[in-house]
């Protein structure tokens, strides 16, 4: 597969260049939640100006960029505004119509692009995607069922059960642990799916894990590619609550394999962009265990968010230089880090009133960052920021992530 691009070729966009209309070099993104935020920071930064497409007036990206383009993401007069603005245009979410996308390849450059982004909102797509390369990139997926059709329930029920106990996922729109359900009979997986409204899901195999680990690559339109060390992570509830991003977190053999799928990943889409594929640590017998390829997501991801303050390139950096055609830098992490995700329960008391963090307290504490994403309003399980501690070495990193994290009242202080 290549990427789906209907223009010629990428003509690099040097930032601070201004065109034949006296118009500065100017960035385009669809979707303008806190990832769209970041890269409009990395984009400005270097000199260009930003535009977003996001149906939210109060969005965390359309607060700070230059143009906001307040419309649905199929809108055609947004699109062809947001087309004029711009020269090169990216996704910060897969859920981005990919039809969108490709309504906008076919006057600029978009990247990643519509088909790439199809595979990635589509898990049945998706896993066929990462078994059609295992040989490649030496890393499967679990074992899992396709269940659209009740003739497809019942041949799972008759002929896989070795897939229970399993997860059943929804195929589209599943995220942070949503539209997922765990089964252990054939009874539990029918009234699954008819919870889940009967649409087509994936029934994977439940799997004894260990660990997860994430791995973040850029690629350029000309192949080129550059990716940062695996980071360790810890969910809660299915969302993400904790980033281990230092040398060991690890063993060194799981992470070369866990790159090494990732690149391959990469390549077999044809990818330009930065990209995140997640794995599983399993326990298959072996002194170390194996890998498992979970998912993917075609952006910057929450997992990388430590880049901002422990690397000299961040993942947002990296997003820019890859679909400006900007040379890709080959990231280096400057120090050992652990970042906290920071959600809407924060702000709420035990008794669930509201409340402001101490932020007095966390920020006393060395080498900690706090990045607050502009949303005006607190919830449960919403991401609202995230905290990233870095240090001089490993054991001061995790002294300061303990202590920040226990007087946050953050999930899984017993991970750090």
């Amino acid at each position: 597969m290549s990427a789906d691009i209907h223009v010629a070729a990428m003509t690099p966009v040097f930032p601070g260049s201004v065109d034949a209309a006296g118009q500065l070099a100017t960035l385009g993104i669809m979707g303008g939640g806190q990832l769209g935020r970041m890269f409009v920071h990395a984009a400005q930064r270097l000199g260009y100006f930003t535009a977003v497409l996001e149906p939210d007036a109060q969005s965390p990206a359309g607060q700070v960029s230059h143009y906001h383009i307040q419309t649905d993401y199929n809108d055609p007069a947004g699109l062809a505004q947001l087309a004029q603005l711009c020269q090169a245009i990216t996704t910060e979410f897969e859920n981005v119509p990919a039809q969108a996308l490709q309504t906008l390849a076919l006057t600029r450059p978009v990247a990643p692009g519509a088909a790439v982004v199809g595979i990635a909102q589509n898990r049945i797509e998706e896993k066929a995607h990462f078994t059609a390369c295992a040989d490649v990139s030496g890393v499967s997926c679990a074992p899992y069922a396709v269940i659209e059709t009740l003739a497809h329930l019942q041949a799972v029920q008759d002929e896989r059960a070795d897939l229970l106990p399993g997860i059943l996922k929804t195929a589209r729109m599943g995220y942070d642990g949503k539209g997922q359900v765990r089964v252990k009979t054939a009874v539990e997986l029918a009234a699954a799916w008819a919870e889940l409204g009967s649409v087509a899901c994936v029934l994977e195999k439940m799997l004894p894990l260990t660990a997860e680990c994430s791995v973040l690559v850029a690629r350029g339109w000309d192949g080129r590619v550059v990716s940062f060390a695996p980071q360790r992570n810890v969910h809660v509830d299915g969302i993400l609550a904790v980033t281990h991003a230092y040398e060991g977190n690890m063993l060194s053999a799981l992470a070369n394999s866990a790159r090494d799928a990732a690149v391959s990943i990469a390549h077999h889409l044809g990818y330009v962009g930065v990209l995140c594929v997640e794995f599983f640590v399993v326990d298959d017998g072996s002194e170390h265990g194996g890998l498992v390829v979970n998912e993917m997501a075609p952006r910057p991801h929450n997992s990388g968010h430590y880049t901002l303050d422990a690397c000299d390139v961040s993942q947002f950096d990296l997003q820019v230089h890859a679909m400006a055609g900007l040379p890709l830098p080959p990231p280096r992490q400057h120090s050992p880090a652990i970042m906290l995700n920071l959600l809407g329960e924060v702000w709420f008391d035990a008794d669930g009133q509201l409340q402001e963090p101490d932020w007095y307290s966390v920020l006393s504490l060395p080498e900690t960052h706090l990045h607050l994403y502009g949303k005006l309003r607190a919830r449960p399980g919403r991401k609202m920021g995230h905290l990233t501690i870095t240090g001089p070495d490993i054991a001061s990193v995790k002294t300061v992530a303990r202590r920040a994290a226990g007087l946050l009242g953050l999930p899984g202080l017993e991970a750090i």
